[in-house]
């Protein structure tokens, strides 16, 4: 019974892994990057330093809100090492969730300063190490690829069963006895 309860958790957490990798990971960063800066349109109007602070600062909430999204993945793969215990597969795992946290600090810099300089209109008023972000993309690829294929291969190794399925099988021969 307590292994079709973990099974059944393990397919649960499966059902959550796999559309949130790909849909949140894959897809998200070109809406969640749209969403998180400072639009075009508002750019040409701001005029003083206070306006694009108060404009950068009011991403703040989007980008947090993305962190937690992103790490619907890392959760999935803690909740599934906690469920099958291996110290293989636990180390990869704090490996993921490091990685997570650096991608998450750089892309987080990425937006802000990207919203922060809004499109070159914010130059003259902050300091020219804002003007360094835009080099962030390439470091957080850097950290991502890594990351996304070490997240997909625990994610196929803890959602593929590791018991026998012939075993749990019933056999015509052991009915009829």
């Amino acid at each position: 019974m307590l292994n079709r309860r973990k099974l059944a958790v393990r397919a649960l957490l499966a059902v959550v892994f796999w559309p949130s990798l790909f849909f949140f990971w894959f897809l998200g960063p070109f809406v969640f990057f749209l969403l998180s800066t400072t639009s075009s349109e508002v750019c040409p109007l701001l005029e003083r330093r206070e306006q694009f602070l108060a404009s950068a600062n009011g991403t703040l909430p989007m980008l947090v809100l993305q962190n937690l999204i992103y790490a619907v993945p890392i959760v999935c793969l803690v909740l599934w090492s906690r469920l099958l215990p291996d110290p293989a597969r636990t180390g990869r795992v704090v490996i993921c969730i490091k990685l997570f946290a650096v991608g998450a600090i750089l892309g987080a810099l990425w937006e802000y300063g990207s919203s922060l300089l809004c499109d070159g209109y914010g130059r003259p008023f902050f300091s020219p190490a804002w003007q360094m972000t835009s080099y962030l993309p390439i470091a957080n690829l850097a950290v991502n690829i890594p990351l996304y294929i070490l997240v997909f291969s625990l994610g196929r190794a803890f959602s593929m069963r590791d018991d026998d399925p012939a075993a749990d099988a019933v056999h015509p021969d052991e009915t009829t006895s």
